[in-house]
């Protein structure tokens, strides 16, 4: 008998006695929702490929990674989401946190700064440098990362529907200290759609907001190639 033959006599034999067993009285589901299958075999790779579904590291579809030996040649990039206060607030937190160690920065702006207001603007009035930093024109950009090379260190950036602003202050600040678009490394969220559905900190309708972030894209792929357009922010649409 074959090895496959045994195993589906084996499974067909255990699912009979099973279905006999007593049961909890529980939905058996995975955080998001998926129902989890009371046993898995061999039986459920019956259509894996490997090379499609699978694949080398470094190589498509990457479900094993970006690069060909991973962790082995470079850690991740290890971040912490800091922001508060004043761009030189901020500026000073960064410039600690790259000396302990810290191998790229992670952006927390204000409210007002999400939202696309001003310091000054009435609206912001008891909100501005909490939770983040202020940023409110190209100058407060270019103290954020005074003394801080952009040639050598990737920045996250967790805005959204100003996105295209931020990473336009970012760019400009980028050649102040002769380092071309092309070489700047990093990340805007730019997920305008979790903003709806979660966090509800959106300006402008959904049809134009997505033709900015498509704009963005665009951009980014001619001038600043080596930039990440776009983090989907799955946890805050699991959670709202």
């Amino acid at each position: 008998m074959k090895k496959e033959d045994s195993l589906n006599k084996k499974t067909a034999a255990w699912r009979e006695e099973v279905a006999g067993s007593k049961m909890r009285d529980a939905k058996f589901i995975t955080v998001s929702g998926v129902e989890a299958k009371m046993l898995a075999t061999p039986q459920d790779l019956a259509d894996f490929d490997y090379e499609r579904d699978l694949g080398l590291p470094g190589q498509y579809p990457y479900t094993r990674g970006v690069r060909d030996n991973m962790y082995r040649g470079r850690l991740w990039t290890m971040r912490q989401f800091a922001g508060f206060g004043s761009a030189r607030d901020t500026n000073l937190r960064y410039k600690y946190l790259l000396e302990k160690g810290q191998t790229g920065l992670s952006v927390a702006f204000d409210m007002p700064t999400i939202m696309g207001y001003d310091s000054d603007h009435k609206r912001a009035h008891g909100e501005v440098g909490k939770c983040g930093v202020a940023i409110c024109c190209l100058e407060n950009m270019k103290t954020l990362f005074d003394g801080i090379p952009m040639d050598r260190v990737s920045t996250s950036m967790t805005i959204n529907a100003p996105a295209s602003i931020l990473l336009a202050f970012y760019i400009a600040v980028g050649e102040s200290q002769g380092v071309p678009c092309e070489k700047l490394t990093g990340t805007i969220q730019n997920d305008i759609l979790k903003e709806y559905m979660a966090q509800k900190s959106f300006i402008f309708p959904p049809k134009p907001s997505i033709r900015i972030i498509t704009d963005i894209l665009q951009f980014a792929r001619d001038h600043v190639p080596r930039w990440n357009t776009i983090s989907i922010s799955g946890y805050h649409i699991r959670e709202a």
